[in-house]
């Protein structure tokens, strides 16, 4: 099946009234257990290789294999950057057939991160390639473990959300309305209020980031509220670890890698299924 921009399945889900579950993945073997838990269920999935973790991989050997990876699958898959924040990194992307990207400026005023989400928006839409950007600024960061608090000053206004995507026109566009990346230092208060006047200011696919440790009912609200993306990777990425080191225990250590690399494999793919169903609402 060929490789498809992050856009084309975020139109589809909101012509569904559903969302396209997206996950952050680094390895070869996360990659196929999401992939697995996709084609199992026939549903569309998003790949994304966060610029936060590209220390632990190798680009020129791991961007290709995804891109790939993609084509081979029985179903849309898009791969994209996440939280991108160079320009070098997002055209390296693009060379080897990344479909999407994500710029992030939302550590910038208002007005720059407009100007630096423009000048990526021309150049990936000149190559066929969708563009998501941040406004407002969810809290944590990337993988975080130290858990984040959540701070109101931080979320989307709803008419700095208008101006942003009628200036920028980008394909996605990731609001802050109460999750936070990595883990929670408290119990998840969301503004659903906030999410939904943004969503009837605003034509543009919205996406949550940081949807570790939300309640299924969270999820489902905020699809309901127009939510078309959402971002998971903290939790799957630690159970699989949990997992792996549980087996290990179990065999007292005796056992080939190839084993415990299949316990993560399927520890993804249980996770990732979980979320694929949720998500899809039974549509």
């Amino acid at each position: 099946m060929p490789l498809v921009t992050a856009r084309s399945l975020l139109d589809t889900a909101a012509r569904l009234g559903n969302a396209v579950a997206a996950f952050d993945t680094v390895d070869h073997i996360s990659t196929e257990g999401i992939l697995l838990a996709a084609e199992q269920r026939q549903r569309p999935v998003i790949l994304m290789v966060p610029e936060a973790a590209l220390a632990l991989l190798d680009r020129e050997s791991f961007f290709p294999y995804l891109v790939w990876r993609a084509r081979r699958a029985s179903v849309p898959v898009a791969v994209q950057v996440d939280h991108g924040e160079s320009l070098g990194l997002i055209m390296q992307a693009i060379h080897h057939g990344f479909s999407s990207v994500m710029i992030d400026g939302s550590m910038l005023a208002l007005n720059d991160n407009i100007a630096k989400t423009r000048q990526i928006v021309e150049i990936a839409h000149a190559a066929g390639v969708s563009v998501e950007a941040e406004v407002g600024k969810v809290g944590g960061a990337e993988g975080s473990f130290a858990g984040t608090a959540v701070d109101v000053d931080t979320f989307t206004d709803p008419e700095d959300a208008r101006t942003f995507a009628d200036a920028t026109g980008v394909d996605a566009l990731a609001v802050a309305f109460g999750t936070v990346h990595g883990h929670y230092k408290g119990r998840p208060q969301l503004d659903f209020d906030r999410l939904s006047d943004i969503r009837a200011k605003v034509d543009t696919p919205l996406v949550l980031h940081g949807g570790s440790g939300l309640s299924d009912d969270d999820f489902v609200r905020a699809i309901e509220c127009g939510i078309r993306k959402i971002n998971i990777f903290t939790e799957i990425s630690l159970a699989a670890v949990a997992q792996s080191v549980a087996h290990c225990q179990r065999k007292d250590n005796q056992l080939h890698f190839a084993e415990l690399a299949l316990v993560g494999k399927q520890t993804v793919a249980a996770l990732a299924g979980k979320y694929i169903d949720l998500f899809s609402l039974g549509k």
